[in-house]
């Protein structure tokens, strides 16, 4: 039996926090010293990402410029936005590469590739993992194969924003074509309670750029 609305609420909220914990646990194993938010929203991951002092250098971009406002608050950065050299956001779009956007050690695509129109997802390939380059990427995504357990009918998305919401063979079909095409590794991981026959909630691809894995080796 599925639990009550309320309940549901209460169990999307904290899915929510778990997915921010794992992806902040993941940043700070990789050893990243700069992190570039690719659709920052509100500044949720920022935030707690400024809490940890291994990070020296946090940048969040959106194209949403309330979203964009509210995070500036969130971070402190709306009375002196120049004051901070540590944490910055600002108005740009994961679909072109921007030269200041390159050299990071860690991007993040947090629950933002199901906004993307499917016809776009070639544009955020070739800007995020052919020109930025993060040394490594976080992508999470939701796990249409749970939906049911979040009490959707079928074919029913969970936002309406949302374009898709790809089932675990989807997502690993393009992420290993991704991470093929972009000479990086990926891996996979689950986020949430995991269910036997539908895996979780939230599903994660972790990629690791492969000449990076090659230098380590023979260094």
């Amino acid at each position: 039996m599925l639990p009550p609305p309320a309940a549901r609420l209460t169990m999307a909220s904290a899915s929510h926090r778990q997915r921010l914990a794992t992806v902040v646990e993941h940043l700070v194993s990789s050893g990243a010293r700069s992190v570039l938010d690719l659709g920052c929203g509100e500044g949720e991951l920022l935030q707690r990402l400024a809490k940890y002092e291994c990070f020296e250098r946090l940048v969040g971009i959106d194209i949403d410029d309330r979203a964009l406002e509210a995070a500036r608050q969130a971070l402190g950065l709306a009375m002196f936005p120049l004051r901070d050299e540590r944490t910055q956001v600002r108005r740009g779009s994961f679909e072109n590469s921007e030269r200041d956007l390159c050299g990071f050690d860690a991007g993040v695509l947090l629950e933002v590739i199901e906004h993307v129109d499917p016809r776009r997802l070639a544009c955020v390939e070739r800007a995020v993992f052919g020109a930025m380059r993060p040394n490594t990427i976080l992508v999470t995504t939701p796990n249409q194969e749970y939906n049911v357990l979040h009490d959707l009918a079928p074919g029913t998305l969970r936002h309406p924003g949302h374009h898709f919401e790809w089932p675990r063979a989807k997502f690993r079909q393009w992420a290993g074509g991704v991470a093929s095409r972009n000479a990086y590794r990926v891996c996979f991981f689950d986020i949430g309670q995991v269910d036997p026959a539908r895996g979780s909630t939230t599903q994660m691809a972790r990629f690791v750029r492969r000449d990076l894995e090659t230098t380590r080796t023979t260094a």
